[in-house]
């Protein structure tokens, strides 16, 4: 009797879009980090809010084959990497987008710099909360959440250190860069938005990101114990 060779079965391949989705998203931030520079208010504070795009993207890029991200990260980051570059290039207290809203809704300020520092919760939550599912043993584990706005949180302390170095080191002309707006509760407040959007990040997102990481090729995160 002659054994039967077994029929192969063909590797499941990625879908072409999410190939393709990277890719035109690094395009398209390109084109507008560059199209940012052109025209910005202040120089220095353009370079110092862009910093980020300009060293994640390279990085992003680097590590595409060996830690590929999630279509919804790439969004994410691109989204932010939008609000970066346009606080950048106007500077956040001087955004026309704010302007309008402040007028509209009879603010004393620009609330931009509001919604950088939201997103600055909201976006990195979604990245650490990858990074922690793929990386470490807290997949499916309840304490994933709560790890995720703490590791937030930090960042956002981080980055009102570096405003104050900045403060210290550039005097008056670190003031575009600080967008304080005269107000004295500014760092808090900011703060205290990156909490809001970490914690908004992981109530509306988390199943969203559990179906994008599955498409991804990891594995379904088992029940919280």
């Amino acid at each position: 009797m002659t054994a039967t060779r077994p029929v192969p079965v063909p590797t499941p391949k990625a879908s072409p879009s999410r190939r393709r989705l990277p890719v035109a998203l690094a395009v398209a931030v390109t084109a507008a980090l560059v199209a940012s520079r052109f025209g910005a208010a202040d120089p220095t504070t353009w370079v110092l809010e862009t910093v980020w795009v300009m060293a994640g993207l390279p990085l992003a890029i680097l590590m595409r084959h060996r830690f590929p991200l999630s279509d919804l990260l790439c969004g994410l980051l691109a989204a932010h990497a939008l609000v970066l570059m346009v606080g950048g290039h106007y500077t956040y207290a001087e955004v026309p987008a704010g302007d309008w809203v402040r007028d509209w809704l009879g603010w004393e300020r620009n609330p931009y710099d509001r919604l950088g520092h939201f997103v600055q919760g909201f976006v990195p939550a979604v990245l650490v909360r990858e990074l922690l599912v793929r990386t470490s043993p807290l997949r499916g584990s309840r304490w994933l959440a709560p790890l995720t706005v703490c590791v937030c949180l930090a960042f956002s302390a981080v980055f009102e250190m570096l405003e104050w170095l900045a403060a210290v080191t550039g005097g008056e002309a670190a003031d575009a860069f600080l967008g304080t707006q005269g107000d004295a509760w500014d760092t808090q407040w900011d703060m205290f938005c990156a909490l809001i959007g970490a914690v908004c990040a992981l109530l509306l997102l988390s199943r969203v990101h559990d179906r994008a990481l599955v498409r991804l090729g990891v594995d379904r995160p088992a029940a919280a114990s």
